[in-house]
């Protein structure tokens, strides 16, 4: 398993750090017609960081960021909506994730397949965090 570079944040023992990866689903996404009535492949990629330090101490589902919750939302919004453009999927995605009151920072990377000749995808990077209040 490769190391992911280190920064400040993970000085910080109770930030854990969940990546969902490579989560393919197909819906409706672009602007020409066949691109509107047929569905095509996107890979989603989430990086998600939330305080732990609870789901350590007791080891219980209920005090953790339930990441199965968080993915069924995804997968049920973009399998029944329609998109035109990859980067308002890709934010309406980080938006679900954000919803969770647990969330700190996320990262949503989609890939939509194929988009280009010669190339297996084309994808749009988007990130938010969440502010902290100073002492929390």
């Amino acid at each position: 398993m490769p190391l992911h570079a280190l920064n400040d944040q993970h000085l910080d023992h109770d930030l854990a750090t969940i990546r969902i990866k490579n989560l393919r689903l197909r819906t409706y996404i672009g602007i020409k017609e066949e691109e509107i009535r047929n569905r095509q492949d996107v890979v989603i990629n989430a990086v998600i960081r939330y305080r732990a330090d609870r789901a350590v101490q007791f080891n219980h589902i209920d005090q953790a960021l339930n990441y199965r919750t968080i993915t069924k939302h995804v997968i049920t919004h973009v399998e029944e909506n329609r998109f035109l453009l990859l980067e308002r999927m890709t934010r309406e995605v980080l938006d679900i994730i954000m919803s969770y009151e647990q969330v700190l920072t996320a990262q949503v990377e989609i890939d939509k397949l194929h988009a280009l000749r010669f190339s297996d995808s084309v994808s749009i990077t988007l990130s938010d965090s969440r502010e902290v209040a100073a002492g929390a």
